[in-house]
């Protein structure tokens, strides 16, 4: 496990962002986590329990009293964790050296590796047949159920999961079984993120400048086309979905987020707005309640709503205090007080900070 006295846990007194001086605290830092490990490349909440990946290395805290309670993935050679998903006690990681891994959660809540995907079962099933080799390099193949690059995100439903990479490709995992059961040639450069709405409908963003939207129709294996979006020149680096999946938000290196909403079926979706105020590239997103977080590598923070009487969202927040880009948030309801629309926001630096945030309902309210 990896050693207790190398992880530092400092509570902050309440601060109040310099947006507005004169008003109450609206939002304030609760606690500081800090690693000597640097470089936060992802955080997740499940049970109660925050993932924090640091390189390889998966910290797990407690997030009632955020104690640390276990470490997993010492091995150096799986590279940077980019991702991290849940299904019950299951814990799948994305990793540089191209694999998925499925973790256990025991009972008492450490992580033991049940396994890496794709199987060596389904690998075994299907090497013996030439037409499952796919050209991924000059004078290389491999099985097409693997990927060949860095896996940089995973996206979970009832079902299945779905991985992307580097490797431009997307791909569809049983949640059951762990085989792969489709593999999509999706950009012409690398894929960043993924997202899936509650209906099936996967949305994947690329270094091409593209967010791309896919369905399964009906009885069919395989997810088709549906329409290509964006084809902007910056690179899209996050996607995130409103609480209903009416809304589709992403960023990119030009530091403007987006909002695409469904038009008329022969539109598709449409660009109904572009925010702007980072001033560096976008590197999250998340929403919750109804308030949208952006994180950037401009060290900050910023929490956008809706404006009332308005379509369009507004900056209520800056979150100010990390040192380095801010490269992954996590976020739920819930706080010292629920009635009052308490929203906690945690941000993973690559400093290797996490911050703990909480954000009041009335912090964002419209003026």
């Amino acid at each position: 496990m990896f050693p207790l006295q190398q992880l530092a846990l400092a509570y902050t007194p309440p601060f109040t962002s310099k947006m507005n001086h004169s008003a109450p605290p609206k939002h304030h830092c609760v606690a500081s986590l800090k690693t000597l490990t640097p470089h936060i490349t992802c955080l997740a909440v499940h049970r109660n329990l925050l993932y924090a990946a640091s390189l390889n290395l998966i910290n797990v805290f407690d997030l009632s009293h955020y104690s640390h309670i276990d470490a997993f993935n010492q091995s150096p050679t799986s590279g940077f964790v980019k991702s991290i998903a849940f299904t019950n006690s299951k814990v799948f990681t994305a990793h540089q050296d191209c694999k998925i891994r499925v973790w256990l959660i025991t009972p008492s809540k450490r992580h033991r590796l049940i396994s890496s995907l794709p199987t060596v079962t389904d690998r075994l099933r299907r090497c013996i047949v030439p037409r499952n080799y796919v050209s991924v390099r000059r004078h290389k193949t491999r099985l097409w159920i693997q990927h060949c690059d860095t896996v940089s995100g995973l996206a979970v439903d009832q079902r299945f999961m779905y991985s992307v990479s580097w490797d431009k490709s997307f791909k569809v995992w049983d949640l059951s079984s762990y085989r792969c059961l489709e593999s999509v040639k999706a950009h012409e450069d690398a894929i960043n993120a993924v997202v899936v709405n509650g209906d099936g409908t996967v949305y994947t963003a690329s270094a091409d400048g593209s967010i791309k939207v896919w369905r399964r129709y009906g009885e069919a294996k395989r997810h088709a086309l549906v329409s290509t979006i964006g084809r902007q020149k910056s690179t899209v680096n996050a996607l995130a979905l409103d609480g209903c999946g009416a809304a589709l938000f992403s960023g990119g290196c030009d530091g403007a987020i987006c909002r695409w909403e469904w038009g008329c079926e022969e539109i598709g979706m449409v660009k109904t707005e572009r925010m702007m105020g980072h001033s560096g590239a976008i590197l999250c997103l998340i929403h919750v309640a109804d308030l949208l977080a952006s994180a950037s590598a401009d060290l900050t923070v910023r929490i956008w709503q809706r404006e009332r009487g308005r379509s369009g969202y507004g900056c209520r927040a800056v979150l100010e205090g990390h040192e380095k880009p801010v490269k992954s948030l996590v976020a739920f309801r819930g706080g010292e007080d629920e009635s009052n629309g308490v929203v906690r926001l945690l941000s993973g630096s690559l400093d290797g900070e996490i911050k703990v945030w909480e954000v009041f309902g009335s912090a964002c309210s419209a003026t």
